[in-house]
């Protein structure tokens, strides 16, 4: 089997990213390397996480790049060492101990897969698929839903995603300067689909995972982020932009003011004045 760079982000979260690591450990793959990168924590995560793995190499981002920036720190390096995969895995999971084995497989026996996705399963709720593997996107109306059942998917979630590095050279890594915050693993799925690569999802391949551990669900901080995020996809992939970001805009700020939900509105206009 080929030798794969796991790369797990930490941005203020060492308890997660300890446990992950732990669960990583775990795994019944015989050649990865773990590198962690932290996103310039304020708390004490990397001496945290230094002194619980002392074998394991922290990367530090030197500022909050967000988590594309983040990422892309981690997959920069892997190119470095010369490793052939890259399993980008979120620092608030926990995997089965043949995730990676499951998705490597499957990788090695379709070579013009450049994207290969987990089964995820909510952390609280073991036996409940959270995605399979990815999702599928309305560039008409900016929506993107998460797949709960096998099927085709537009992106790999970034929770969960093994690439080929023979694709990141392709297509490049996560468009940073764009999207700091979600939106930015779609935007890669779509690019490769463009560059001829194919997404897949290994079923077997076994992820647990909580829900927005970094700002929580559906807070303030989220919406603005997707909401600005949305706009720069729909911007870019989109089959007539400037009609869909309207479309999007009208039925979300409608959607909001039916439920008096003020506090996530006005999130939502700080995310478009964003974009």
């Amino acid at each position: 089997m080929k030798a794969v760079a796991v790369v797990v982000l930490n941005w203020n979260g060492w308890r997660d990213t300890i446990a992950c690591i732990h669960s990583l450990k775990k795994i019944d793959y015989p050649d990865y390397r773990i590198f962690v990168v932290d996103n310039a924590s304020s708390d004490d995560s990397v001496s945290r996480i230094e002194a619980s793995f002392p074998d394991l190499e922290v990367l530090q981002s030197g500022a909050n790049l967000g988590f594309g920036g983040g990422c892309n720190v981690g997959m920069r390096k892997a190119l470095e060492a010369g490793l052939e995969y890259i399993w980008l895995i979120n620092s608030d999971t926990r995997v089965a101990p043949d995730a990676l084995s499951r998705m490597a497989e499957l990788a090695e026996a379709s070579p013009c897969v450049g994207a290969v996705g987990s089964v995820i399963y909510e952390m609280d709720e073991p036996d409940r698929v959270q995605l399979w593997g990815g999702g599928l996107v309305n560039r008409w109306l900016g929506q993107s839903h998460h797949r709960l059942t096998p099927g085709p998917v537009d992106f790999v979630s970034g929770a969960s995603m093994l690439l080929r590095v023979d694709a990141v050279r392709d297509v490049g890594f996560f468009d940073e300067q764009t999207f700091f915050m979600y939106w930015e693993d779609t935007d890669l799925g779509f690019r490769l689909r463009r560059a001829g690569w194919q997404l897949a999802v290994a079923e077997q391949s076994k992820v647990w995972h909580k829900q927005s551990a970094s700002l929580g669900l559906e807070s303030p901080l989220l919406i603005e982020y997707a909401t600005c995020s949305a706009i720069r996809f729909l911007r870019r992939h989109a089959p007539m932009p400037y009609v869909s970001v309207a479309l999007m805009i009208v039925l979300r700020v409608s959607k909001r003011v039916l439920r008096g939900d003020w506090m996530r509105l006005r999130a939502f206009f700080r995310g478009v004045g964003k974009a």
